[in-house]
């Protein structure tokens, strides 16, 4: 199409899209292209983020959410009227007609009206306490009614609906429940099993879930009292959000006689062009390809097209893939390529994994060499790899399983983002290919998250490209032979030690107060639990408390590891592996009394199994007046140290193991890591207590003890390495105080000591420098340091047996602490029982 200069150019309605539409055309503007920009808003505010909408029931301000502010659209001359949608277009004209009766003439017109909340005819629907999940003024609303509701509900099980539910119980309610009218959640983007398994997590949490439920009418007077469903059922309520889909905002245009499609959404072409060939629709509201794309990605492509029309430029709008990741109430879910298509026409992998709430799909082609499409829940990790390997047709290796489980071999499956042609689209939103961000690493020197941000607009829209770009800095980078940071995330712009040293110095004991100090934004689940474990390590602090309680990992949530049917173990510190009858019979009387399954550890313990949530805290209450303390069996922390019987009891012992073992788990009890600690004491070097195979483990003789260290078992065991050799009690415990905050300071997140020692350059002889020679003269620091988080020890559960607001967190049912989950049920097994398995 030709252009001229000095267009005018209107643009109807503010939202995401219409401002993704100003900032394309703007930046293609050539020197000789004037335009004349006029955008009309609804809303009483500037575009903002709804992508990122709960975050504003969470605690983030109207402002941060904002897409740019008010002087933004003055320093690029474009005039904007809030709160004053176009009602009328004039196409002969060629004007548009505020509400307000502004009249603007136009050379091309925009429309990107978006989308409004679809109400179902419902009676009743009107009452007040009946609410929309669409802008920031519904949120005012509902966060204002909440305050004297205890009971809501969400109407619809999709994407939407399950963000409005995330904001009820961002709210407190008391209840919280999802009506949603199709058998399973999310129908369109996850299969059965996969909604199966998200069921059960996001029911784990507290939301109730109602399917195959349709609503007949809304009870109540003025207000609402409860719903009534088609199959005579009532569920009581005093709120209800609605938010069953969307409808596309497409009344204006059907009214200037545009052409629109009977179900909804003007009609355009591969340019987006509509009926009248000076008027565009993009985002929501347009129809291209017989489709109504609601995601936000597609919506931006469309207003790059028409953005590089209005330039002369020639691009299409071509069918956009609807992949999509997302984290639902702190769930991942996640869809690619064709995640329905059945047997014959694929194979289909799957995985699941009830106990940890995890289930993946992968679809191949027949043959095993072309991935088709999958579904995650519960673990995404592998999302943006799988994406990319189906949308490029990556040839699959010979064993396809090896990519939502991980290669058995030692080998990584598949070769990585670098091996992605340069034509690879990694940020959707902003439609750049790989080979575009590796430019901008390369030749303009953008090496950091933030600053590809400023240059690209990468990782700005919808989030979900951040990992691939990350991994892009990195392998570009090391291409090059460049040192290479390993940032938390987008978040925080320092690698795990700088974020430690750093919230030290400035003595931040709360994620409010090191995200605002160091960091941006909210945070997210990868810098969270890593704040979480930093904080943990510096202070020793109880981890429920001081709003730490929402950032830690799932298991330190609740001071107990999650085990299968949604029950948890319980597992007291037994140091050493010594324990009075006395204490042995206290845990068989609280076993017998709470329905508990036994078993003896590998780590001298005792675990006890099928406990309800709501029972930990009285479970705790009897075994703390025992004299049991936390075993710390949920945590990146001490677990045990293990002892043989040593020189008391053993006529081949030479020391005595047992009193010694005591003494180092007493010491190092609740000490926060990277990841989990085991430790061992043995009384000879016959090695009764496995003291090789563990994170540090001590080993005695003639003399005195050995110090070994860096060990581990599991998958990959790796026997431990020799540190100190014939040392006494005090010196041992000293090199082991260095040791461990040697590891605990400069650690990468998640990592054993085996792996970090793996990795250190140098390896042992620089480790036996820094621990046992003093070489960075840090030694007396690191044992202060230690003592430390020694003296600052209080049992965490006894904490919270004391703390009646703390014992609250642990009540299935807020309105009934009383009453168990239900859905947990068990088998007989061995005259024991154990959790009956899903169905």
């Amino acid at each position: 199409m030709s252009v001229n200069t000095n267009k005018r150019i209107v643009v109807v309605g503010n939202g995401m899209v219409g401002y993704k539409f100003c900032e394309k055309l703007i930046a293609k503007a050539k020197s000789d292209q004037k335009f004349e920009l006029t955008v009309f808003g609804e809303e009483p505010r500037a575009a903002y983020d709804r992508v990122h909408l709960s975050e504003y029931i969470a605690g983030k301000t109207a402002d941060e959410l904002q897409m740019a502010p008010l002087s933004w659209y003055a320093e690029n001359d474009i005039r904007l009227y809030l709160s004053d949608p176009v009602v009328d277009i004039d196409r002969q004209r060629k004007e548009v007609r505020s509400h307000h009766g502004l009249i603007v003439p136009y050379d091309y017109l925009v429309l990107a009206t978006g989308s409004g909340a679809f109400v179902p005819a419902i009676a009743g629907v009107e009452k007040e306490g009946v609410f929309v999940y669409r802008t920031i003024e519904d949120l005012d609303l509902i966060q204002s009614h909440a305050r004297k509701a205890r009971r809501g509900a969400v109407l619809g099980g999709g994407l939407l609906g399950l963000e409005a539910a995330k904001a009820l119980l961002d709210l407190g309610l008391e209840e919280a429940h999802v009506v949603e009218f199709a058998p399973r959640l999310m129908p369109r983007q996850i299969d059965e099993a996969g909604s199966g398994i998200l069921q059960r997590q996001l029911e784990s949490l507290g939301l109730n879930i109602h399917l195959s439920k349709s609503t007949q009418q809304i009870l109540g007077g003025d207000t609402i009292e409860g719903m009534q469903f088609a199959d005579g059922t009532v569920l009581d309520v005093d709120m209800l959000v609605i938010s069953a889909g969307i409808r596309p905002r497409d009344e204006v245009a059907k009214a200037a006689g545009l052409e629109t499609h009977p179900r909804g959404g003007i009609v355009v072409d591969n340019f987006m062009q509509t009926s009248d060939p000076a008027i565009f629709a993009i985002g929501e509201c347009a129809l291209a390809h017989q489709m109504i794309y609601g995601l936000i990605a597609p919506g931006y492509e469309m207003a790059d097209v028409v953005a590089a029309r209005l330039t002369g430029e020639e691009k299409e709008f071509k069918p956009y893939d609807m992949s999509t990741k997302l984290k639902l109430i702190g769930v991942d879910v996640a869809s690619f390529g064709d995640p329905f298509v059945e047997e014959p026409a694929c194979r289909t992998i799957t995985y699941e994994n009830k106990a940890k709430g995890i289930y993946k799909r992968i679809n191949v082609t027949p043959d095993g060499k072309e991935l088709l499409g999958g579904v995650l829940v519960g673990d995404a990790e592998q999302y943006n790899m799988l994406l990319q390997t189906c949308k490029n047709k990556t040839v699959l290796p010979p064993d396809p399983e090896d990519l939502i489980l991980g290669s058995r071999g030692g080998e990584e499956a598949g070769a990585g983002v670098m091996s992605l042609p340069d034509d690879a689209l990694i940020c959707s939103c902003e439609a750049l290919t790989k080979g575009m961000i590796c430019h901008e690493i390369t030749e303009n020197n953008h090496t950091t998250i933030d600053s590809l941000k400023k240059a690209t607009k990468a990782c700005t829209g919808c989030g979900g490209c951040a990992p691939l770009v990350k991994d892009l800095i990195q392998g570009t980078m090391k291409q090059q032979g460049l040192y290479i940071r390993n940032i938390i995330c987008e978040h925080f712009d320092y690698t795990r030690q700088e974020l430690l040293d750093m919230v030290k110095m400035n003595g931040y004991r709360t994620f409010s107060e090191v995200v605002e100090g160091l960091g941006k934004d909210d945070g997210c689940e990868t810098c969270k639990p890593l704040v979480a474990s930093i904080l943990a390590s510096l202070w020793n602090e109880n981890v429920l408390e001081k709003g730490r309680a929402t950032i830690q990992d799932s298991n330190d949530r609740y001071l107990a590891n999650i085990q299968k049917g949604g029950t948890y173990s319980v597992v007291p510190r037994i140091p050493g592996g010594e324990i009075t009858p006395d204490k042995l019979i206290v845990i068989g009387e609280v076993a017998k009394k709470y329905g508990l399954y036994t078993k003896i550890t590998g780590g001298q313990r005792i675990d006890l199994f099928g406990a309800h949530v709501s029972d930990l805290p009285k479970i705790w209450e009897e075994l703390i007046a025992a004299g049991f303390e936390s075993g710390h069996a949920y945590g990146k922390a001490l677990r045990t140290v293990k002892s043989c019987v040593g020189s008391t009891w053993c006529r081949f012992g030479v020391q005595d193991s047992v009193s010694f073992a005591i003494e180092v788990e007493e010491r190092y009890k609740g000490l926060r890591a990277p990841h989990k600690l085991k430790s061992a004491v043995s009384g000879c070097i016959r090695e009764c207590a496995e003291a090789q195979s563990k994170d540090f483990g001590i080993i005695a003789t003639e003399k005195g003890w050995n110090l070994y260290v860096c060990g581990n078992g599991g998958s990959k065991p790796q026997h431990a390495q020799l540190l100190a050799t014939d040392v006494d009690k005090e010196t041992c415990i000293r090199y082991i105080d260095r040791f461990l905050m040697f590891y605990i300071k400069t650690a990468d997140p998640l990592t054993r000591t085996a792996t970090w020692l793996n990795k250190m350059e140098g390896g042992m002889s620089y480790l036996k420098a820094v621990v046992v020679d003093d070489v960075l003269g840090i030694g007396e620091e690191l044992e202060q340091e230690m003592q430390t988080l020694v003296n600052n020890f209080k049992c965490e559960w006894k904490e919270v047996v004391d703390n009646p607001e703390l014992r609250k967190r642990f009540n299935h049912f807020v309105n009934a602490p009383e009453e168990k989950d239900p859905t947990v049920q068990f088998d007989d097994m061995r005259d024991q029982k154990r959790a009956k398995e899903w169905a």
